[in-house]
């Protein structure tokens, strides 16, 4: 007779593709039941954005009928995001991963994908909000559509909801034709305030746009938020990739952990026959990439009709999911949600040793 000690001890060499580790030892084999010829397992897998998901069901079917060929397998995949180590004093306690998105200069297009990036992982069923770090240019408010006013409970800010996003940016608080004429130790006390006296509740990513530069705003961030890691955007050009890499080198000087470097507005395609034009060269980020030994995250092609509809509030992923620039938003927000679980489980697993 079939006990479920011999499902799991089958399972126990079935390993997630990524950590290589055990799905039992990662405590991701939730169930395991057993009724006459029918074996159900449930799997929860680290992120709702799990790339691999298809590959790891597989795998646990594939294990188990190599030993049971006569038993109907049934596996359920269900998903919980995966956490950064989060110690007593952490200023943002319910907040499980804090992600950065950063540029060296500015015109690379950070905020539209930061934009599309937290639409991506929200409609994967992640709880996700959106803090707008860039003070001189706050422009997310516009892009989101955001309407509803930034409310308080007497203790803290309720930040609006705009597509199930919690957002928080100065641009609620000031006009469009106001400039802030503010020094660096007056950007640093208004930046914590907007991390630390907003309610934001339990969310699975906060992703924070960062204003360009290697400057005061972006240093604060990086050395007051507890960052999972940081996500670099630039352009193929290589002007905007030297300068993208001041950035990259600039947090890995502050040990911040380096998710991803993104080429955005990679290439266009022609509307008449269909083929990849590269207008402003190809490779550079990847080879940015591979110089300094961080993951290539993609490409997300240059799209015109994303500048008209982001000044409309329309986004990529909310006017049309099924554009290639959609697409490779979609595909990036699993390759992030994918890193993100590496880099929790490999902490927690060098801990646990």
């Amino acid at each position: 007779m079939i006990k479920t000690d011999d499902i799991i001890e089958i399972l126990n060499k079935v390993k997630d593709p990524e950590l290589g580790v055990s799905i039992v030892k990662l405590g991701m084999v939730k169930k395991v039941e057993i009724k006459d010829d029918k074996v159900f397992v449930e799997v929860e897998l680290t992120t709702p954005a799990c790339p691999l998901g298809n590959q790891i069901e597989k795998s646990v079917r594939d294990a188990i009928v190599k030993v049971y060929p006569n038993l109907n397998v049934e596996v359920k995949l269900t998903a919980k995001t995966t956490s950064r180590i989060i110690v007593p004093e952490d200023m943002l306690p319910t907040v499980k991963n804090i992600i950065a998105i950063a540029s060296g200069k500015g015109g690379v297009g950070k905020t539209t994908l930061a934009c599309n990036l937290a639409l991506a992982l929200s409609k994967f069923g992640a709880k996700v909000g959106l803090l707008d770090g860039d003070i001189y240019g706050p422009s997310i408010p516009r892009m989101l559509k955001v309407d509803e006013p930034v409310r308080s409970n007497g203790v803290k800010l309720i930040p609006p909801v705009s597509y199930n996003i919690k957002v928080m940016s100065i641009g609620f608080f000031i006009t469009d034709d106001t400039p802030l004429i503010w020094r660096g130790p007056i950007l640093a006390n208004v930046l914590r305030q907007m991390i630390t006296d907003v309610e934001w509740g339990e969310l699975d990513y906060l992703i924070v746009d960062l204003p360009p530069g290697t400057g005061d705003v972006p240093l604060t961030l990086a050395q007051t938020l507890p960052l999972t890691g940081v996500i670099i955007v630039t352009t193929p050009q290589d002007a905007a990739v030297k300068i993208a890499t001041k950035a990259l080198l600039m947090f890995k000087k502050l040990n911040v952990e380096i998710l991803g470097v993104v080429e955005n507005m990679s290439y266009y395609i022609c509307e008449h026959c269909g083929n990849k034009n590269y207008i402003f060269g190809s490779g550079g980020a990847k080879e940015m990439a591979k110089n300094y030994n961080v993951p290539f995250l993609g490409e997300v092609p240059f799209d015109p009709e994303i500048r008209m509809k982001s000044d409309e509030g329309k986004l990529a992923m909310l006017y049309n999911s099924e554009t290639p620039s959609s697409k490779a938003y979609i595909d990036l927000s699993m390759q992030v949600a994918a890193r993100v679980s590496i880099i929790n489980y490999t902490k927690y697993l060098s801990k646990k040793i």
